[in-house]
């Protein structure tokens, strides 16, 4: 289908256009920017008069519960969420039931992900066999059936030599390894940002030291190794310090950070908000602000949502009990718009952030609106206000400590591949 994009601010960070411009989409691909190809004749017109017209966002990590979580959420819900949110393209941990550690699996939910309105979908595959940090994956068979990198989600590998060893085989084939940096033993059985509001409220802390002893481990094999290492949700000052420090010693690291760090902190727990336990937990004000400036200077490579829908019994618990997680794929967004406000960030930086940046992570070609791209495309109302409630969000987990808060920044349409995935019509 042919369609027109006209009357929208144009922003592709990936190619520097910050300009007004009509959008030509033909065959699935961007046809044209600014001037109407020749024998051109649009078969649709989206007027996006007041409107930000940029690339999908590319998420990268989105729990789509699929296979084995299904009542916490399926894939068609969580796709509904992405497509809502602007979100088209997205890679997904490897902790489903069974954890994406076999090609077969793969190759099902890459099969069961092919509808035209569903997001691309880049499987992380399992670095160890079950998540158990014992037995390395077969990772070519796996990378065959469609993963684009390697990590344990929120499992950690204790026997370090078992790590290594997975570091040496991901760097022989080139393969990417995203770890999150927690130490397990500092980490066991705590719930929160080990502060004064844990000490306060009685939880159990974990501490930043579980952070930078994991993150010390990971760098310093990943110069070992030569691995390209990706470190998932950093959540502390003191990671973010280690990061630039291994980048000035060449180290090959790259690094996120969830949106609902740059926003919310330790105190935000309140009286057991349980909304607010995560993974990472939310660290200090201090921490916060650190990310936050992370992010704007590029120390920090992307932002994602760590989209982790729960069911309503594992959230509505007391707040040690809980289930750890938020939704968040619809939020990403907003909560992009108001970190970039609120840290002086160019909109054009701020959307570089979830688009080029975290698509050059990925390796993979998307993120950008150059002619011939596939026409994943985004048209947001900047200023349109985003009520964040139960029947608000598309996602099958309504868990987020962001509910009944109003957000600024609407999507309006979503194209995947030149098809309309979403359009704000639809609910």
């Amino acid at each position: 289908m042919k369609i027109q994009i006209s009357n929208g601010r144009l922003i592709d960070p990936a190619n520097g256009v910050d300009r007004s411009a009509d959008l030509f989409v033909a065959e699935g691909r961007v046809a044209a920017i600014g001037n109407r190809p020749d024998g051109f004749e649009a078969e649709g017109v989206i007027d996006a008069g007041g409107c930000i017209v940029c690339p999908g966002f590319v998420d990268l990590s989105a729990r789509l519960r699929e296979p084995g979580f299904e009542y916490k959420a399926t894939l068609e819900s969580e796709m509904a969420a992405a497509a809502a949110g602007g979100v088209t393209s997205l890679a997904c941990p490897p902790d489903t039931d069974p954890p994406l550690d076999e090609p077969g699996l793969v190759e099902m939910l890459g099969h069961r992900a092919r509808l035209p309105e569903f997001a691309h979908v880049y499987p992380v595959g399992a670095l160890t066999v079950g998540l158990a940090g014992q037995r390395l994956t077969e990772m070519a068979e796996l990378a065959e059936a469609g993963c684009i990198a390697f990590g344990q989600a929120n499992t950690a590998i204790y026997d370090t030599q078992v790590l290594m060893r997975a570091m040496q085989y991901a760097a022989t084939f080139g393969f990417s390894v995203w770890m999150q940096a927690q130490d397990p033993y500092l980490a066991k059985g705590g719930t929160a940002h080990d502060g004064a509001v844990a000490a306060r409220l009685g939880l159990t802390g974990i501490p930043v030291i579980a952070e930078t002893v994991a993150l010390a481990t990971l760098l310093h094999l990943a110069r070992e190794t030569g691995a390209r290492l990706h470190v998932r949700r950093l959540s502390a000052a003191a990671g973010l310090e280690m990061i630039r420090a291994a980048r000035d010693a060449g180290i090959n690291v790259s690094c996120d950070v969830a949106a609902h760090h740059l926003h919310l902190c330790d105190e935000d727990i309140g009286w057991f908000d349980p909304h607010a336990r995560l993974d990472p937990p939310l660290r200090s004000a201090e921490d916060r602000e650190a990310l936050r400036r992370g992010l704007a200077e590029g120390t920090i490579d992307a932002l994602c949502s760590d989209h982790t829908p729960v069911d309503d019994d594992a959230k509505q618990t007391p707040f040690a009990e809980a289930e750890a997680g938020a939704t968040g794929l619809e939020l990403l967004l907003p909560l992009t718009l108001k970190w970039a406000r609120e840290a002086g960030v160019p909109l054009d930086r701020a959307l570089a952030r979830i688009t080029s940046d975290p698509a050059r992570i990925l390796g993979v070609a998307t993120g950008s609106l150059a002619p011939g791209m596939a026409a994943d495309i985004c048209i947001f109302d900047p200023a349109a206000p985003f009520p964040v409630n139960r029947e608000s969000l598309r996602s099958q987990g309504k868990n987020t400590p962001f509910l009944g808060r109003t957000l600024t920044g609407r999507v309006r349409y979503t194209l995947i591949e030149g098809h309309l995935a979403y359009h704000q019509d639809m609910g």
